[in-house]
């Protein structure tokens, strides 16, 4: 599992403002397009559909589905140990969201494993979203992953 990242992991500027605020206040945010109502992350001053400049920015639940991953046994910085698994979520609103999973073994992901968003303050920098399975509660107090 990846360590949690450190502050220099994190690039900031104008454009991605809201989704980092967004983040140290526990919420992701995501932009969609007033013009085509496409969903989008990363953040961009642009709709990578229509080119348009009017952009909304919307809350998201924090829930989605696992599209894809890899398994890094190789990191290419200390900020991780391996082996740890990059993951492409689908939002249930719609966007993408490249991240880290954290609390599951990479051997137990599979393609539309249910995972929800936690934040993790990275030192001074801000709070990094991450995702980690949705789990359900089973009447003997145990639980399944959704």
């Amino acid at each position: 599992m990846p360590r949690l990242a450190t502050a220099s992991a994190v690039a900031t500027g104008a454009a991605s403002a809201p989704f980092w605020a967004g983040c140290d206040a526990g919420e992701l945010r995501f932009q969609r397009c007033r013009a085509c109502g496409r969903a989008d992350l990363p953040p961009a001053e642009h709709c990578r559909e229509c080119l348009s400049g009017d952009q909304a920015w919307e809350a998201s639940a924090g829930l989605g589905t696992v599209y894809s991953w890899t398994v890094v046994h190789r990191p290419v910085t200390p900020d991780f140990a391996a082996p740890y698994a990059p993951v492409i979520v689908e939002l249930d609103e719609g966007p993408l969201l490249v991240t880290n999973l954290v609390g599951c073994p990479p051997a137990r992901l599979r393609v539309g494993l249910r995972v929800a968003v936690l934040f993790h303050r990275a030192g001074a920098g801000p709070a990094l979203p991450y995702v980690h399975p949705v789990t359900h509660a089973i009447p003997d107090g145990s639980t399944r992953e959704a």
